[in-house]
Parts: C-alpha cells; structure tokens; sequence
C-alpha cells in the first residue's frame, strides 16, 4: 500500500501579533494623560524595555523579520523598541498614542475636580471638555528638560478604533504568511486594537490592563480572532 503525504498542501499557519506598551514615563506614573507629547522613558522605563526584549526573545526565539517590526512613531515607543533590540523598525502614524486634546497633560483627577463631575476618557471622551482647555504650553520634566504639549480638541474613541483598524488590514497579508508581526506602542491604543482585532465595541478596551513593557499576544484560532497571551 502506498501512502501518499499531503503535508506539502496544508495551509500556512497564520502568524501572530504581538503589542508591547513601551516603558515608564514619568507622566505613566503620574497618571497625567500621554497621547501625542513626546516625553521621554524614565531610567526604570529603559531598564523595563531592555527586560522586555529579554522575555520577548525567549518566547520568539526565532525574533521577527525587520519588515515585521513596526514601533508607533513618539519617542517613548522608539525608545522602547530599540532598547528592546528591535531598534530600525518602521514606524506606524495608525499606532500612535490616543489623542487626548483637552486632556492632554492633564490627570483625570484633576480634570474631575476643575468642571465638579467625574470624567472619564472612556465614556466621556477628550471632545467632552471644554474647549477653554485647548492651548500650548511648555511641561518641565524632572531632569529639567522643556517638552511642548498640545491641547487640541482630540479624537474619540471610535475615531482611535478606525487607526487601529487600519493598523491591523496593513499587516495581515505578513500575519496571513506566516510571519509574526510586532507592533510597539502605548497603552490605550493597543487596548483598543485587541477590541478591534476581536471585533467587538471599542469601549470593551477599558476593561484590558496593560502594564508599563508589558506584551501580549494576538492570534487566530479555528477561524476566530483571539487573545493568545495577555499582559506578559
């Protein structure tokens, strides 16, 4: 009897995606909201990053290709990446940080206290305060540095949904091949991206922790989109 092997014809196992939330800021400590200022990790945050890439090594021994390493464009995600090893990798406007507007620079316990109510930036959203909030002005950082913030109107939720999206149609033609992707980012973003890769309602990201160099790992299981690993 002659046994004839298919293996040849089975379908290639779909890659994963994995979110790494870059290190500690001091706004990341601070609880102020960082969505498109560029401050930069905390000396905990790169030591953070450098232990990242040491336990993202050691679960993908086999790394991922350079055309699959994709950082969001603001200085603490690049410095994350590169610390982490994955330094040189493509940066991605569609991974950058919510944009918080209004609240910018601004912790909710603050924002709560000033208009008598509690906001909250995942039902109310930053266009829900009030546009005397918007302005420029200079934040110093505790090694003395200047970094300008930007308080402009923001963009909701859905609208930070829609990026994602967009993020996500990039690269699955690499994830449908075979390859692993890496996406390094922030954390609210990636939230909302895992809401998006399961493709159910944005606000679901709320309830997803992610902590300071922390990855997770998304992937395709019997068909259906799913949270492989959370929060490593």
């Amino acid at each position: 009897m002659t046994i004839t092997s298919n293996a040849g014809n089975e379908a290639q196992a779909p890659g994963r995606l994995v979110v790494l939330r870059h290190g500690q800021t001091v706004w990341s400590e601070s609880g102020q909201h960082t969505g498109r200022t560029n401050i930069p990790l905390t000396e905990v945050g790169r030591r953070q990053a450098r232990d990242a890439g040491e336990r993202l090594r050691a679960a993908f021994p086999k790394g991922f290709e350079e055309s699959c390493i994709f950082s969001s464009p603001l200085l603490r995600a690049r410095q994350t990446a590169e610390l982490a090893g994955f330094g040189g990798n493509q940066t991605l406007d569609s991974i950058m940080e919510w944009d918080y507007g209004r609240a910018e620079g601004r912790t909710r316990q603050e924002l709560s206290r000033q208009f008598g109510s509690t906001w909250d930036v995942w039902r109310d959203g930053p266009q829900s305060l009030p546009a005397e909030l918007e302005g420029d002005w200079i934040a110093q950082m505790p090694s003395g540095e200047q970094v300008p913030v930007h308080n402009g109107p923001g963009e909701s939720l859905e609208e930070a949904a829609q990026r994602t999206q967009q993020a996500i149609a990039m690269v699955m033609p690499l994830l449908q091949s075979g390859q692993d992707v890496l996406f390094v980012a922030h954390a609210h973003i990636l939230r909302i991206l895992t809401s998006q890769w399961l493709g159910v309602e944005p606000q679901f990201a709320r309830l997803l922790r992610l902590d300071t160099a922390h990855y997770c790992v998304l992937s395709q299981y019997k068909g259906d989109r799913v949270i492989e690993h959370w929060n490593a």
